[in-house]
C-alpha cells in the first residue's frame, strides 16, 4: 500500500476528537476569511486554504487514513506558526500584530496544539502498534 492511503489503527472516538478540533480551526479560520481579504488578499486566501484543507483532512481522518492526520497536522502547525511570526517578524505587506491574546486567535491556537499533540499520540502509538507485528 502506499503511504498516502494507508490506513491507521486509532479508535474511533480518537478519530472524532481529531474531526471535531479540526473542524473548530477550519470555522474559526473561515470566519475571519472576510476581514483579512480587506487587510491583505493574500491572507484571507490563506485562511480560506486553511478551512479548505481541515475540510479535506477531516474527511481523511474520518476515514482512518494516515495522510488526513498528516495534513491537519501542517495545516495546524503552519496556522501556528503563522500566528507567532504575524506577532513577531511580521507578515509581507502587514505591520507586526500587536494584539497577543485576540479571542479567535488564542482559541486557534489552543485547539491547533491539542490537535499537533493528538497527532503525535496516533502516530506514535501507530508505529508502537506495527513494531509488535
Amino acid at each position: 500500500m502506499s503511504i498516502s492511503t494507508k490506513r491507521i489503527i486509532s479508535p474511533g472516538k480518537l478519530a472524532w476528537v481529531g474531526t471535531s478540533l479540526i473542524a473548530v480551526v477550519g470555522l474559526i479560520h473561515l470566519l475571519e476569511v472576510p476581514e483579512e481579504l480587506e487587510e491583505v488578499t493574500y491572507l484571507g486566501l490563506l485562511f480560506l486554504a486553511n478551512f479548505g484543507g481541515t475540510v479535506v483532512a477531516a474527511i481523511g481522518i474520518y476515514r482512518n487514513y494516515r495522510w488526513g492526520w498528516s495534513l491537519v497536522a501542517l495545516v495546524a502547525g503552519g496556522a501556528f506558526v503563522g500566528y507567532v511570526v504575524s506577532r513577531t517578524i511580521g507578515l509581507p505587506g502587514l505591520p507586526v500584530e500587536e494584539e497577543w491574546l485576540e479571542p479567535l486567535g488564542v482559541l486557534a491556537l489552543l485547539v491547533e496544539a491539542l490537535f499537533v499533540g493528538l497527532c503525535l499520540t496516533i502516530f506514535v502509538r501507530s508505529a508502537k502498534e506495527a513494531r509488535m507485528d
